[in-house]
């Protein structure tokens, strides 16, 4: 049995909780939140822009901190992995103490909010020879992962490009989403998740041109043109927040084959959701609509956290979720805010630190 302690009962922290309930194998045993009413079981105050609202929540058997120094502190508390959901800004010193803890880390994405601290948190975990996997779930949603297989199977040949967006309505519950050094706005809260899958399918860009719109000091919107080693890959993305509240969310992608293009769009309105289920458009002509679920987004968190508890038990780095991708996507988002900023191609050779 796996044993975790959550670091942070917010949104994340929720979500995580319910994919665990479905999970066997794997217990949260702990939890550590400021908020005395979250460790009380009064989770009811937690809101997000997917997923069932926040409940009350039966803590028996579950041990409750204040912060997590304390639960690291507790001599009687056996834990094997901390999952830590905690405000980005606080991932690095989170996943540093864990780790000289000896425990193995799940960290929430994003990684960290600037390079430094991902190679710190990074070396720290390799120091100390425990797993770091970062909650990067975007290839476990069935779309991206059926995408995903696909594209490694080789059945449609060769990789060509393709265009993604993420685009929320304003979150106006995050008080700090706009603060560079607390949450780092859209790019590194929002499309990290597609920097990260962008990485994972293409590999790293050597470059990108990006032009947006800025809000206080970070990239509020922004269409992003991706360079790589082999030029003619063609790689698009568009993310950001709008300002109206009728539609929460949308994501989506188009994928570019020798001999397929994948299609898929997806938007969460305010009255009701609208979605474009997957197709394979082959080369003959025919549109393929794979099926893939009923699209319950807390199923993708359940394998994720399968992954997690698998690379925990064979201690053997994720190929998916491990800390060294995770980190180029944060450098990914950060060449993509200079070169808004700048109004300039900027090259990953640019933003190394």
């Amino acid at each position: 049995m796996t044993k975790v302690g959550i670091a942070g009962i917010g949104f994340m922290g929720w979500i995580h909780w319910l994919a665990y309930q479905e999970l066997s194998g794997v217990e949260v045993v702990a939890i550590a939140t400021p908020e005395e009413e979250r460790r009380a079981g009064d989770w009811t105050g937690i809101q997000g822009n997917f997923g069932p609202p926040g409940a009350q929540i039966d803590l028996t058997g579950v041990k409750t901190y204040e912060n997590l120094q304390s639960m690291l502190a507790d001599p009687d508390l056996e834990l094997d992995c901390i999952d830590i959901c905690l405000p980005p800004a606080m991932h690095c010193e989170a996943i540093q103490a864990a780790a000289k803890a000896g425990k193995h880390v799940f960290c929430e994405k994003p990684l960290a909010l600037n390079l430094q601290d991902c190679d710190t948190a990074v070396a720290t975990c390799k120091e100390y020879d425990r797993q770091l996997m970062v909650g990067q779930v975007l290839p476990y949603f069935t779309e991206f992962q059926f995408a995903r297989e696909v594209i490694a199977s080789g059945e449609y040949g060769k990789l060509l490009g393709g265009s993604f967006k993420r685009v929320i309505s304003d979150p106006q519950w995050l008080t700090k989403f706009y603060d560079p050094n607390v949450i780092g706005g859209p790019l590194f809260d929002l499309h990290v998740h597609d920097a990260h899958f962008i990485r994972l399918l293409f590999g790293m860009p050597t470059g990108v041109y990006s032009c947006g719109r800025i809000r206080g000091e970070v990239v509020d919107y922004c269409n992003s043109i991706f360079r790589f080693e082999d030029s003619e890959l063609a790689v698009t993305c568009t993310c950001g927040v709008i300002n109206q509240q009728g539609r929460p969310f949308t994501h989506g992608f188009e994928i570019h084959l020798e001999r397929a293009t994948l299609q898929f769009d997806f938007q969460a309105f305010a009255d009701t959701p609208e979605s474009m289920p997957l197709k394979v458009l082959t080369e003959d002509g025919k549109v393929h609509r794979p099926e893939l679920g009923d699209g319950d987004p807390v199923f993708a968190f359940k394998r994720e956290i399968e992954e997690v508890t698998r690379a925990i038990a064979e201690n053997r780095p994720s190929d998916i979720l491990n800390g060294a991708l995770a980190r180029d996507g944060i450098q990914i988002c950060q060449m993509q805010s200079e070169a808004v900023k700048s109004g300039q191609f900027v090259s990953a050779a640019d933003v190394v630190k």
